[in-house]
């Protein structure tokens, strides 16, 4: 990255940055539909397939991507929040935009946004605008394809300008209770306006009152449904070196033997998701015409081998063995632990949080309590974390204050559960055990992940080869 370049782009992120965040909802599309009308409405230039749910969003995008990149086409992604550079969130042909493209990309789009703002009684968000900047970068490149993923909820997500010809829905569960409504089912029905009519829309599996509500949407407005669990799914599941052995029933036949190089029940069900998605948008039902034959199962196999999801139960450092994950509501941190436990061989765990302060906390440590045998509290880089002594009290509540610990930056934090876990399996050596089954996990946010992610595996983003950016 040239100097000039790193200069652009840290210009475009102070202006980005000081726009209202992206967490400060003002729900309506007016905004971003003017600012996208005076591009020239870009996000209708390709087929999109969009998005949405409460945990796995990102993890089905790619995976999604990466399948349709392997079929030959050329694709667009925009996934959110990022874990270590603002650029993670466009990607063309799977890899991020260069410093260089992501600053002419927002001076292309910063004349019309400053028009958008003088016109509205309330200004474009940090979000809508690199939704725009998303939408008309793909329309340059051209992509053939472009899949987007939603940043909260999905009826007035500003995404949602877009009309996906593929919907996904991963798993719904409680999150962002304040903009999204108190219930499952409320959630269910903000997240369902992405489902456009003669879409198709694929499911993962869902708490009863959500899959009600997403089914009533299908129906109303003529989408097509596919449901994990029926019209396709994980037939079979193994643990492998470094992944698991998944066998996949999708819609167009079935997939034996895929190595997917993560971990976790819920990563096999992404991946059938994902697998859904793109044999919808090869071969939508209207334009079938009879029995449509299976993907090409060496590019399937092939495009799963090389599937990754950064901040994702992801090993950045061994012995001690050191993971990330951005486990952020009950619901994902259930899902972390019962991967972590299955995956790795874990006799002592010792984890890192720092979370944000709107989450629901204690349902969080509440999942990571049973498997954790000490917890080192501290904050993120995010203005939004907790306060370390206040996230303390509220773990000592769950695991006992005898098992918390406090770090006041989220590199000491590290220093100290490393410390921990190598006193543990010192004394595991010393009372005749194995050596190295103490472990630590670094998770509770999106940003603490990529905050670790930058500290131990430095600043390379995913997708991105090492070198000039």
């Amino acid at each position: 990255m040239t100097e000039e370049a790193q200069a652009r782009l840290r210009a475009a992120e102070r202006e980005i940055l000081a726009r209202r965040p992206e967490h400060a909802i003002k729900p309506t599309l007016d905004r971003i539909r003017a600012l996208t009308s005076l591009l020239g409405d870009p996000q209708h230039a390709y087929p999109v397939v969009h998005i949405t749910g409460t945990n796995g969003k990102t993890s089905t995008s790619r995976m999604t991507e990466a399948l349709l990149r392997a079929r030959g086409l050329r694709t667009g992604l925009f996934t959110s929040p990022h874990l270590t550079s603002i650029r993670e969130r466009i990607c063309v042909d799977g890899v991020p935009l260069s410093a260089q493209a992501f600053a002419d990309a927002y001076q292309e789009v910063a004349p019309y946004a400053v028009m958008v703002d003088q016109a509205q009684p309330v200004p474009l968000s940090f979000f809508e605008v690199l939704t725009a900047m998303a939408f008309a970068v793909f329309a340059d490149a051209p992509v053939d394809v472009a899949v987007i993923e939603v940043g909260l909820g999905g009826t007035w997500d500003s995404t949602n300008v877009a009309d996906g010809t593929v919907a996904v829905v991963t798993p719904v569960s409680l999150d962002h209770m304040a903009y999204l409504g108190g219930t499952i089912a409320e959630i269910a029905g903000n997240k369902a306006g992405i489902i456009k009519p003669g879409s198709v829309a694929v499911l993962a599996q869902q708490p009863v009152e959500a899959a009600e509500v997403l089914l009533r949407r299908t129906a109303e407005v003529g989408a097509t449904v596919a449901r994990e669990g029926l019209e396709f799914g994980v037939l079979r599941r193994d643990l492998a070196v470094g992944g698991q052995r998944i066998a996949i029933r999708g819609l167009r036949g079935e997939y034996e033997d895929l190595f997917l190089p993560l971990f976790g029940a819920h990563q096999a069900g992404n991946a059938a998701c994902a697998l859904a998605a793109v044999e919808a948008f090869a071969s939508p039902p209207q334009a079938a015409g009879g029995a449509p034959q299976p993907l090409d199962g060496q590019m399937v196999g092939a495009a799963f081998a090389a599937m990754s999801s950064p901040g994702r139960l992801e090993v950045l450092r061994r012995s001690p063995l050191v993971i990330a994950d951005a486990a952020h509501n009950p619901s994902g941190m259930a899902a972390t632990v019962a991967g972590l436990a299955e995956a790795f061989s874990v006799t002592h765990l010792i984890a890192v949080v720092a979370v944000s302060e709107d989450k629901d906390v204690p349902g969080i440590l509440d999942q990571l309590e049973p498997e954790a045998s000490e917890i080192v509290v501290t904050r993120n880089s995010s203005s939004r974390s907790m306060d370390a002594a206040k996230l303390a009290e509220l773990a000592g509540a769950v695991f006992g204050p005898d098992r918390v610990h406090q770090a006041a930056r989220l590199d000491e934090a590290i220093d100290r559960a490393v410390e921990l876990a190598d006193t543990s399996d010192a004394g595991d050596l010393s009372a005749g055990g194995l050596p190295g089954g103490s472990a630590v996990l670094v998770t509770g946010s999106v940003v603490t992940a990529g905050d670790a992610r930058l500290l131990l595996a430095g600043p390379v983003l995913p997708g991105e080869p090492a070198g000039p950016a």
